[in-house]
C-alpha cells in the first residue's frame, strides 16, 4: 500500500477520535440498510418501477425519522399536507431533525407556517 493511500485509510479509520458526535461503530447505518435490503422484496412488487422508487423514498425518509428520534407517522402526517404549499426556497425545513427542532420551539400549527 502507497504511503499517502495508507495516510488517507488510517484518517478515515480514526475520524471518531477527532468528533465526539461520530460513534465507534456502524450499527445505526447497519440496521437502516438492513430495514431497506428486507424492504427490496416488495419493491419487485409494487406495480411500476416510478412506484418502487417512491416507495424506497418513504423507506429513505422513514430511516431518517427514527435516526432522529422523530414519530415517522407524526411527520408524515403533518409534512405531507405542508408540502404542497412549503416555499421550494425552504424545502430544507421540511426534513426530520429541522421539522422536530421547530416543532419543539413553536406550538404545532405555528410551525413551519409559510411566511408572507
Amino acid at each position: 500500500m502507497s504511503s499517502s493511500r495508507h495516510h488517507t485509510t488510517t484518517l478515515t479509520l480514526t475520524r471518531f477520535v477527532e468528533n465526539e458526535r461520530l460513534p465507534l461503530d456502524n450499527n445505526r447505518s447497519e440496521s437502516a440498510l438492513r430495514k431497506a435490503a428486507l424492504g427490496r422484496k416488495n419493491f419487485l412488487f409494487v406495480g411500476h418501477e416510478a412506484a418502487g422508487e417512491n416507495l424506497a423514498g418513504l423507506y429513505a425518509l422513514v430511516a431518517t425519522c427514527e435516526a432522529n428520534q422523530v414519530n415517522p407517522e407524526e411527520y408524515l402526517a403533518d409534512v405531507l399536507l405542508r408540502v404542497q404549499t412549503h416555499p421550494n426556497s425552504r424545502i430544507g425545513e421540511l426534513l426530520p431533525h429541522e421539522w422536530k427542532r421547530r416543532r419543539v420551539a413553536e406550538p404545532p400549527n405555528a410551525a413551519l407556517q409559510p411566511s408572507p
